[in-house]
């Protein structure tokens, strides 16, 4: 009995055009990111490219060595650094080169900087930053460029390819930690509510107090950013309650170096009277007397295997999976103790 092939057909030019009902010339106008078209039919061409699953064919090398541009949005913390480390110690490996850019969308298109990559050779991009949204992503992979995230807010969908830590084992080893040491009111200082590292860092947190038979309180939960401003704030707050925390969960080590100084301004005794840890294990938790009990976010790591996957995809490699976490490890310092009495 003969059996029917039920392949699709791969999408092509002439296909977009015919669906989109406009001319071949005017779909390769799209691709090319040509401002000559307007807004409307550019949209329906895109819809109609991911409706598809359409790809165009990877951008030929112009010279035996791989370009990527890498866009970050500073390189003045020691996170990103850390970061651009693996990066560069992949790439230099690979004999790759690298362009680095901090330039935001608002300055340059999507369509403008994929034209502007092809145009020069480029043939990846990896994105230290969680600025540019799904949309602007597909832009560069409908052209056929690669795109990879390094630990992104919220991860991009399962067609776009991340890699991250694994922050909800984080957060639980973390309060785990504190519990250990005896300390039942726990507080965590959290980074933005809507993003996911955020969301699954505090649901370690309160995993880890579930498990010891301890509910939560409320007022002991305060999510607002990962900056030094808010854990200056945040401990500010926590000690106008009627019964304090004797120990914190911050969502950053940025966050607990706000906590840390503030603490101190306010003559504490660390980590006598307020235990702390943070979460990334950066080169700052390091610099603070006490040293900071944090979480290790393997960074480095991170950005080599993001760099590494981006290279494998460019060779024409598919990733085994869209999400890479990689795993967290308790580094104990100095900022952590027992609570008084």
């Amino acid at each position: 009995m003969a059996t029917t092939n039920t392949t699709t057909p791969k999408a092509t030019l002439a296909s977009v055009a015919e669906i989109a009902g406009v001319s071949i010339p005017t779909v390769s106008k799209v691709l090319n990111g040509r401002d000559d078209v307007a807004a409307a039919t550019r949209d329906r061409v895109l819809e109609v490219m991911r409706s598809l699953n359409y790809r165009s064919p990877a951008p030929r090398r112009r010279t035996d060595s791989i370009m990527i541009d890498v866009v970050v949005e500073s390189v003045t913390t020691a996170y990103y650094t850390e970061v651009m480390d693996g990066i560069l110690e992949c790439t230099s490996e690979n004999r790759a080169e690298v362009v680095l850019s901090a330039m935001s969308l608002e300055a340059v298109s999507a369509a403008e900087r994929v034209r502007r990559m092809l145009d020069a050779g480029r043939q990846g991009l990896l994105l230290v930053t969680s600025k540019w949204g799904r949309s602007d992503i597909l832009t560069f992979q409908e052209r056929g460029i690669p795109v990879v995230l390094v630990d992104p807010l919220n991860p991009p969908g399962a067609d776009v390819v991340s890699v991250g830590a694994t922050n909800w084992a984080g957060g639980k080893a973390a309060t785990e930690h504190l519990l250990d040491l005896g300390h039942e009111r726990i507080a965590h200082l959290g980074g933005p509510v809507r993003a996911e590292c955020s969301q699954d860092r505090q649901h370690g947190y309160m995993a880890a107090l579930s498990g010891r038979g301890i509910e939560a309180r409320p007022e002991y939960v305060i999510s607002r950013d990962f900056t030094r401003t808010f854990g200056i704030q945040g401990l500010a707050q926590l000690l106008e309650l009627p019964e304090p925390p004797t120990a914190i969960f911050a969502a950053n080590d940025t966050i607990a170096i706000g906590v840390w100084e503030e603490a101190r301004r306010r003559g504490m005794t660390l980590p006598a009277d307020l235990s702390i840890v943070g979460f990334d294990g950066t080169s700052f938790a390091e610099q603070t007397m006490p040293q900071l009990t944090t979480i290790e976010q393997p960074l480095r790591e991170i950005g080599r295997a993001a760099a590494r996957t981006l290279l494998r995809q460019i060779d024409g490699q598919q990733p085994d999976s869209t999400r890479i976490e990689l795993a967290t490890r308790l580094l104990v310092r100095e900022s952590t103790a027992p609570p008084r009495g």
